[in-house]
């Protein structure tokens, strides 16, 4: 499957505390990606997305550009982020956790998100879609990003909202 991006049926979100009173928003613009998923054996999926970090946006380009910056993102040295799975393990017909490694402002991890299948069926142009949600909470200080935003912005919330065209 190809992700959908051209068609915007996808997105990268995340949501960070600010200040502990309130929630900012972001997404990422730009970013691509590919993953196989039978429903006949969805153990064996795979998945690999690289974003483009210079494409945040929080709809304001002011904060954009500070995210972009040395301190945070740092975009000029690590202009994009990569997951590619180790696993996928559906323990119901439609949830199941990927577990795999990011590679976010040049550290590499092993994460893991919870994904929800949000359905899949036949497209009105003749093709066959798919369609997933994933969410992870990820700790900025794993992956070098030590800028003190406060105890309540340690952590943001990633939502990875997928559709795929079978290929």
């Amino acid at each position: 499957y190809k992700i959908d991006t051209s068609g915007m049926h996808a997105s990268v979100n995340f949501k960070i505390s600010h200040l502990g009173t309130s929630w900012m928003m972001g997404r990422f613009d730009k970013f691509e990606g590919t993953y196989s998923y039978d429903a006949e054996k969805p153990n064996e999926s795979k998945i690999s997305i690289t974003v483009d970090t210079t494409s945040v946006n929080t709809n304001h380009a002011e904060r954009d550009s500070h995210i972009r910056a040395e301190g945070l993102l740092n975009t000029d040295n690590f202009s994009s982020a990569n997951f590619v799975s180790d696993s996928i393990v559906f323990n119901t017909e439609t949830n199941g956790v990927v577990k795999g490694k990011l590679t976010l402002h040049g550290v590499e991890k092993e994460v893991s998100m919870d994904i929800v299948k949000v359905g899949e069926g036949k497209d009105p142009w003749g093709g066959y879609r798919t369609g997933f949600e994933g969410t992870m909470t990820l700790r900025l200080a794993d992956f070098g990003i030590t800028r003190n935003l406060g105890k309540a912005s340690e952590t943001l919330e990633l939502t990875v909202m997928l559709e795929g065209i079978r290929q």
